[in-house]
């Protein structure tokens, strides 16, 4: 004979819980399969009434930190331009609002080493370590960086202008969009026309993409090309990011032969 025990509320819950029952709608039943009322006859609005009120709801819907991309880009290399020295384009930057990362980031980390270096390098975005301190490549990719350029007599505070791509670090250290470097793209340009050297190392894939239009930075890298600055034409070389080599050491004998190349062309100008 079943039982006609009231269940446990307890297990109840357990079981509903278990069929994916999650939430409660109301304390009464609704007969649900019931014909709804139909709502009164609406005048459809004029079609160009619905279009700017979609185009009103959809800026609405922007971070109040952001604008449409278009209108960001269009700003950064308004600000970018009116810049006229490298502390100019950094307070620039400094007040600059269309990049959401200036929301999640510490802080600008827009550049190290000697502005008046003949050497410049352009990495991806800072990383944690960075974002924290305030300075491109301190971590430990940036100590591999250091090595790196010491095997070829260099070293970042009399010799190397150090820049990124981005100024702020994207969430998690995941890679930037194609969006959020073109909108971030006037201004490290206008920081190589400020600094104006002699050569321009893009180190990792985003970098050499958005500088210098390469893709595969592995078939790409080592090899000499010439970037406008909009002043003046300059050699430009990519090469792979530290942080990679720190994944893939064998690869570290690919960057040496990048390194050997970009030191006889130094000497070469000296």
């Amino acid at each position: 004979m079943m039982s006609t025990a009231a269940p446990d509320p307890v297990e109840l819950l357990a079981w509903y819980a278990e069929m994916g029952v999650t939430e409660a709608l109301d304390e009464t039943p609704h007969n649900h399969f019931m014909e709804a009322p139909q709502p009164a006859a609406v005048r459809p609005a004029p079609p160009q009434l619905v279009r700017a009120t979609a185009a009103a709801a959809a800026r609405q819907a922007l971070p109040a930190t952001a604008t449409a991309p278009d209108d960001a880009a269009l700003t950064a290399r308004t600000m970018a331009q009116q810049a006229m020295t490298l502390d100019a384009l950094k307070e620039a930057l400094a007040q600059f609002e269309g990049c959401a990362l200036k929301a999640t980031a510490k802080n600008l980390v827009f550049s190290d080493g000697n502005p008046a270096a003949r050497l410049m390098l352009v990495g991806e975005a800072p990383g944690a370590d960075e974002d924290r301190i305030g300075l491109p490549f301190v971590g430990r990719s940036g100590q591999l960086l250091d090595r790196m350029l010491a095997a070829i007599g260099l070293n970042r505070k009399e010799h190397v202008y150090i820049a990124n791509l981005l100024p702020w670090r994207p969430p998690g250290n995941r890679t930037p969009t194609p969006q959020e470097v073109a909108i971030c793209l006037p201004f490290i340009q206008r920081q190589i026309q400020l600094a104006n050297p002699d050569i321009l190392v893009c180190i990792g894939a985003p970098s050499a993409q958005g500088l210098l239009g390469l893709t595969g930075i592995l078939a790409s890298r080592g090899k000499w090309l010439e970037y406008d600055t909009g002043t003046r034409r300059i050699r430009a070389m990519a090469t792979l990011h530290p942080a990679y080599l720190l994944r893939q050491p064998l690869q570290k004998r690919l960057a040496w032969r990048d390194l050997r190349a970009l030191k006889a062309a130094l000497d070469a100008k000296t």
